[in-house]
């Protein structure tokens, strides 16, 4: 743990408005693990958090809800040879501890064996622990967060007439910090921050209603882009799908919109995660090495962005993250495993435990000028995608089937907004079919992606 990174978290002061410190949490760890192994634990793994924040909401000018939220929490883990147990508790006395170390341990005595079971191997243990810049703590009032929500509304209400109503505005501000530790040797935390703006204007009357939203998300305010410009883009957004109309069933080209596109991303990621594999529950069982994209695309990963939203110098069992190429010219070079997942499908953890970590997806073909109008132009006639409904994916047979909603195409322009259709394909076509990523690129949470192009798709419509 670094010096820099060990103070943030330590340092317990009335602006980032944390209850315990970091050497508290550390006591608590502590604390945890010795009972265990005076219980008798073969290994014991124990982690310390606390989240707190503020939420506060208006609508049509008025303030609507504030909300204060604060949480703590103290996991153990038990494991008695292969057998594992887990216990929690959100009381920090003394007593509290063993009670909860007692249950995880009882729950262990009673499970039945698990082979591949256990903590990390000491080699994988993450001993560098860079400050990734995290932590950005808010201090703002639920007076100025109302007025900042109150600001995003009323520019998406002023943009145009036609904005008749509204589903509100928000602002959350939230932070949290942790610390872990293991019997082989992990020990490790940090603080970190999220916060956002957001608004969901209502444009239209009736029957002809249309909603859109936007949001601005990062771990330092100062990064977040302005509630004006949050509200009007919302705003346009709803504007844009006014007199919205089915379309016929066709099969034709698609282009999904970045925030969108940051699905299939997320459809490749849990299709090549360890519980899938080892399950044998997905569409690209026994992928590694093969090409799953055109040779064009490529997808790597690195957790050490900093301010990044999928950051992390170790993943949630201590172990080391590494930045790598997942997919390099259409191949999977890699998959995203724990421990635990690994040894189930003999291979070496990916230090993914709890998820992946600032993915982008991208093109060899992509120029800076391929803006959306550009992917448009690439699109010709078809379907332009800007939300999508339903849960329809079927990651054993990769049979994609979505409500969908956005615009239809035609010679590289925007003609009438659709509504009321369905997209359909198999999810390892879609991955094939990629013509084009944008140069659009947009952040959703750990994942960056531009607009996506794929070849054909059934679009069911009237």
């Amino acid at each position: 743990m670094t010096k820099a990174l060990k103070n943030k978290a330590s340092v317990h002061t009335p602006a980032q408005g944390f209850s315990y410190s970091r050497d508290h949490f550390e006591s608590l760890v502590d604390a945890a693990l010795k009972h265990a192994k005076k219980l008798g634990a073969t290994d014991a793994g124990a982690d310390a958090s606390e989240g707190c924040g503020l939420s506060v909401s208006v609508r049509k000018g008025e303030l609507e809800n504030v909300e204060r939220n604060r949480d703590k929490s103290l996991g153990v883990t038990v494991y008695l040879g292969h057998r594992r147990g887990n216990a929690s508790t959100s009381d920090f006395s003394q007593d509290a501890i063993e009670r909860t170390v007692q249950a995880a341990y009882d729950i262990a005595r009673f499970t039945a064996e698990d082979p591949v079971a256990g903590l990390p191997d000491e080699k994988d243990i993450a001993k560098h622990h860079p400050d990734l810049d995290l932590f950005h703590p808010w201090p703002i009032t639920s007076a100025d967060a109302a007025t900042i929500a109150l600001r995003c509304e009323a520019a998406a209400m002023q943009t145009d007439k036609r904005i008749t109503n509204s589903e509100g505005a928000a602002v959350s501000a939230q932070q949290s910090h942790f610390f872990s530790a293991h019997t082989h040797g992990f020990r490790g935390g940090y603080a970190s921050s999220r916060h956002s703006i957001s608004v969901a204007p209502i444009a239209g009357k009736g029957d002809g209603m249309q909603r859109d939203a936007w949001y601005s998300s990062m771990r330092s305010a100062d990064d977040l882009s302005s509630p004006e410009s949050i509200g009007r883009y919302a705003a346009e957004r709803a504007l844009s799908r006014l007199k919205s109309r089915k379309i016929a069933t066709i099969e034709c080209p698609v282009l999904f919109e970045a925030p969108v596109a940051a699905g299939l991303l997320g459809g490749f990621v849990q299709a090549v995660s360890g519980g899938a594999l080892y399950r044998k529950t997905t569409f690209l069982l026994d992928s590694l090495g093969k090409r799953v994209f055109p040779k064009h695309i490529d997808i790597s990963e690195d957790p050490f962005v900093l301010r990044g939203k999928g950051s992390s110098p170790f993943d949630d069992e201590g172990v080391t993250t590494r930045a790598r190429r997942v997919v390099d010219a259409g191949r999977v070079e890699g998959y995203f495993l724990s421990s635990y997942t690994a040894r189930k499908l003999g291979m070496a953890t990916t230090g993914n435990s709890g998820g992946s970590h600032n993915l982008v997806m991208s093109s060899r073909l992509t120029q800076s000028t391929d803006d959306l109008e550009a992917m448009l132009q690439k699109l010709g006639t078809g379907l332009f995608v800007i939300e999508l409904m339903g849960q329809g994916v079927n990651y054993v047979t990769g049979d994609y089937s979505r409500g969908a909603s956005g615009f239809w195409v035609e010679n590289g322009r925007i003609a009438y907004p659709v509504q009321e259709i369905t997209i359909a394909g198999n999810m390892k076509d879609m991955f094939q079919g990629i013509q084009a990523i944008g140069a659009d690129a947009y952040n959703m949470g750990a994942k960056t992606i531009g607009s996506v192009l794929i070849n054909r798709m059934k679009v069911a419509g009237s």
